[in-house]
C-alpha cells in the first residue's frame, strides 16, 4: 500500500511536470509573446508546485494512517510495535 502511494506520487509529479513543460514550450513557440510567455510559464510552474505539494501531503497522510493501522493490529495480537527509529531486524555486522 505504501509502495503504491509512492508510485502514484511520483507518477503525478511527472504528469504535472510534463503538462507544465508542454505549456511552456507552446507559449514560447508563439511569436511576439516574450513577456506574456514568461508570466504564463511562471504561473504554470506555480500550479505544478502547488499540485505536487498537495499530492505529497496526501501520500504522507496515507503513509501515517497505514502505520497507525499496523501498530493497532500489532497491539491487538499482543506484539509491541518497535519505535520508528529502530529497525525490526537490526544488522549487527559490517558490510
Amino acid at each position: 500500500m505504501i509502495f503504491t502511494g509512492h508510485l502514484l506520487t511520483k507518477a503525478a509529479g511527472m504528469l504535472i511536470s510534463g503538462i507544465a513543460g508542454a505549456a511552456v514550450v507552446d507559449r514560447f513557440k508563439q511569436p511576439g509573446n516574450g513577456n506574456i510567455a514568461r508570466r504564463g510559464a511562471v504561473t504554470v510552474t506555480t500550479w505544478g508546485l502547488k499540485g505536487k505539494r498537495r499530492i505529497e501531503t496526501g501520500a504522507e497522510n496515507v503513509r501515517l494512517s497505514a502505520g497507525d493501522i499496523v501498530a493497532e493490529a500489532r497491539e491487538r495480537v499482543g506484539e509491541q510495535a518497535p519505535p520508528p527509529a529502530e529497525p525490526v531486524n537490526p544488522h549487527d555486522h559490517e558490510h
